[in-house]
């Protein structure tokens, strides 16, 4: 009698299956970072279930009722009625997933101390533990320091009893999402990946192969965890040095906006950054907080990455106190002021208001007395948001409400805002972003903070 030749170890049927594109990818947050995901492995002949604990979001993607602007849901609508997108908040269903991408926020905690917050992720982890089965691969997207995967996940998942490496597998990978940016979409983006052992490290680059132009292996989680604290922090520290730069130019009648154009002519060593009225996005403001607290755990002063925190974060109240100066300046003081600021996303021409420095301003500027509207065309009503609680509407951008405001503040440059109508009907302007950069000779009703 012949005997049967022995079946597959779940490994390497997972590494079949992500080959052929036979493999369910569960993603699992169906936000900013993790629809867009979802939508693109579905996009590129894969199933594909949406794991979200607010159910409306899975019934609205199942509706074609967008949330997120940028996305084409034309796009998901077919999607989902061919059956290669699907969304849920049913979590049982996770077993059904060979891949499960964690797509959760990683914010800071409340309170002054600015400490990470992994309740999305362990809760997430959790939740997955609960279904793990043999031969699925779980993937660690969200931003956060280096260790978490192996010191935070690991130790969930192994509670249900299966063997890492073996039985499951477990891997990072940054996301590395811009919202709003046609040129950097998900497929257009290199992925960083670094798994528990080769194999995971293999089997998930395969996967990401199927969306990403290419590639980056690295030798451990720890590794494409720091990545992402790299280029953030990167990005953090030269933006606090140019938000420093500008106070300083201010102060000696220079005007950084020329200063960063014409050193931007220079073809090496060089990359432009940009000042404005503080960090905003999920990333940015956060990661050089959630890796400070790493270098605190490891006894390491991060004196470098603490400054720039701290210069960015004062930004909003730099933009309050230059906006009150003017108007006392020009005979009223902020208390008896109208101020209308433009803009509540954190970046242009999205309908992503996370961490936002509007939110901020638009509180200093209530708590010194002033009465403030805001008009943002992609966000008809603010948020709840984990730290802020506005609940103002946008109001129309008119000549009767520009004219009604004694300040008018930009801090989102929308490329729909027209500055030479802004500047017309506005009785003073503070511009935090260069909206009116072209304007030539500048309008003196214009001040740049």
């Amino acid at each position: 009698m012949t005997e049967a030749a022995p079946s597959p170890v779940p490994v390497e049927r997972l590494r079949a299956r992500v080959e052929s594109k036979e493999a369910v990818v569960g993603v699992v947050g169906l936000g900013y970072v993790g629809l867009p995901l979802a939508v693109a492995f579905a996009g590129r002949g894969l199933r594909v279930m949406g794991f979200d604990t607010d159910g409306t979001k899975a019934d609205r993607i199942r509706s074609g009722d967008g949330y997120i602007k940028h996305l084409d849901w034309e796009a998901v609508a077919e999607l989902v009625a061919g059956g290669a997108l699907d969304a849920t908040d049913d979590f049982s269903r996770l077993a059904e997933a060979d891949c499960i991408l964690i797509c959760v926020p990683t914010p800071l905690a409340k309170g002054p101390d600015k400490v990470p917050d992994l309740t999305y992720v362990e809760a997430t982890a959790r939740q997955i533990a609960r279904t793990l089965r043999p031969g699925q691969l779980v993937v660690l997207e969200s931003t956060t320091y280096p260790g978490t995967t192996e010191e935070v996940v690991r130790p969930i998942l192994d509670s249900a009893g299966l063997e890492c490496g073996s039985d499951y597998l477990l891997a990072y990978s940054p996301e590395r999402e811009d919202p709003g940016n046609p040129k950097h979409s998900v497929t257009g983006i290199p992925k960083v990946v670094g798994g528990v052992g080769e194999e995971a490290t293999a089997i998930a680059c395969a996967l990401y192969g199927h969306v990403a132009p290419s590639t980056v292996g690295v030798s451990a989680p720890a590794v494409a965890e720091a990545t992402k604290m790299l280029e953030n922090t990167f990005r953090a520290v030269n933006i606090a040095l140019v938000n420093e730069l500008k106070m300083l130019f201010e102060k000696i009648g220079v005007d950084v906006w020329e200063v960063i154009a014409a050193s931007s002519t220079k073809p090496f060593g060089y990359m432009p950054f940009y000042p404005g009225p503080g960090l905003g996005g999920h990333c940015i403001p956060i990661d050089p907080f959630y890796l400070s607290w790493r270098a605190k755990q490891a006894g390491f002063d991060d004196r470098f990455i603490k400054l720039a925190g701290e210069i960015n974060s004062e930004m909003p109240g730099v933009v309050v106190e230059r906006t009150a100066s003017e108007l006392a300046a020009r005979g009223t003081e902020i208390a008896d002021a109208a101020v209308l600021v433009l803009g509540l996303a954190y970046k242009p021409d999205v309908d992503d208001p996370r961490e936002s420095p509007a939110f901020e301003i638009i509180t200093l500027l209530g708590r010194r007395g002033a009465e403030v509207s805001y008009n943002d065309p992609y966000i008809p009503h603010t948020p709840g948001m984990r730290n802020w609680q506005l609940d103002l509407d946008s109001v129309e951008l008119t000549t009767d409400t520009l004219a009604a405001a004694d300040a008018v503040v930009v801090v989102t440059n929308h490329s729909c805002y027209d500055p030479e109508f802004i500047v017309r009907h506005s009785k003073l302007v503070i511009d935090t972003r260069n909206l009116t950069g072209d304007l030539s000779p500048m309008p003196g009703n214009v001040v740049k903070a």
